[in-house]
């Protein structure tokens, strides 16, 4: 009879193997499928909001999309479109003056007044100027207030520059002739109430509030002909469309 201490030895360990099954690992892709989702859920709601603005507006985003970087602007539409959000950059001024000098030929009184408006693109921005005659044609001798070719013009320019966000430069200028009226007034307060006088007449035809940036007099110190200081022409008012960004 095998004693007990055999017996011990003869039992063999049973050894129990579990097998672990491993269920699928999601990860983060649900999390792209949600914001995919989300994103097309918003396209869809900016479209529909699209669909029931005005139609400056919709010029506008569809300008913004077609010219991100602002370099180019929708000159010639009437309305404010691209260019009301974009503003008028270096490379459009010219198409800006030729817009400008469209509008002129449409109204017959002003268009008999282009010899004495001349527009030049320059350092700082597109330079229109309104020459006056011997005879006065947009200021009456010695006086601030326009008369009615230069009420005309300027409400014409202010029609079409309001539709931009650049700002203006509004400059009075007179010949060398010496103006000094009994009061001390002379063609430096004219100068400067020229060019203020046609701020106002202009903001009151469409010209935002804060689109003028500075009202300028420079009296006879900057002659346009210097070589003829009492020319007609050297009597002028100028207003000076920016360029957008430019610092001030």
């Amino acid at each position: 009879m095998p004693d007990r201490e055999s017996e011990l030895v003869a039992v063999q360990p049973i050894i129990v193997k579990k097998k672990i099954i491993h269920t699928g690992h999601h990860g983060g892709a649900w999390k792209v499928a949600y914001a995919d989702f989300v994103t097309a859920m918003m396209a869809l709601f900016i479209v529909l909001w699209l669909m029931g603005t005005s139609e400056p507006v919709k010029k506008a985003v569809a300008g913004y999309f077609r010219d991100p970087s602002g370099r180019r602007v929708e000159i010639g539409t009437g309305q404010g479109g691209a260019g009301q959000n974009l503003g008028v950059g270096k490379d459009d001024m010219n198409k800006l003056k030729q817009k400008l000098e469209a509008s002129m030929k449409q109204a017959p009184e002003l268009e008999k007044l282009k010899d004495q408006v001349k527009m030049t693109v320059t350092g700082e921005g597109l330079r229109i100027e309104l020459l006056e005659s011997d005879v006065g044609t947009f200021f009456e001798s010695g006086n601030a207030q326009p008369t009615g070719s230069g009420t005309e013009m300027l409400a014409m320019l202010a029609s079409e520059l309001s539709k931009l966000p650049n700002r203006l430069l509004m400059e009075g200028h007179t010949d060398a002739r010496p103006y000094v009226s009994a009061k001390g007034y002379s063609n430096w307060e004219l100068s400067t109430d020229r060019a203020n006088a046609a701020r106002k007449l202009m903001q009151s035809s469409g010209i935002k509030a804060d689109q003028v940036a500075e009202v300028r007099g420079y009296a006879d110190q900057r002659l346009r002909k210097p070589e003829d200081p009492n020319s007609a022409s050297n009597r002028r008012v100028s207003i000076v469309v920016t360029y957008r960004g430019a610092t001030l």
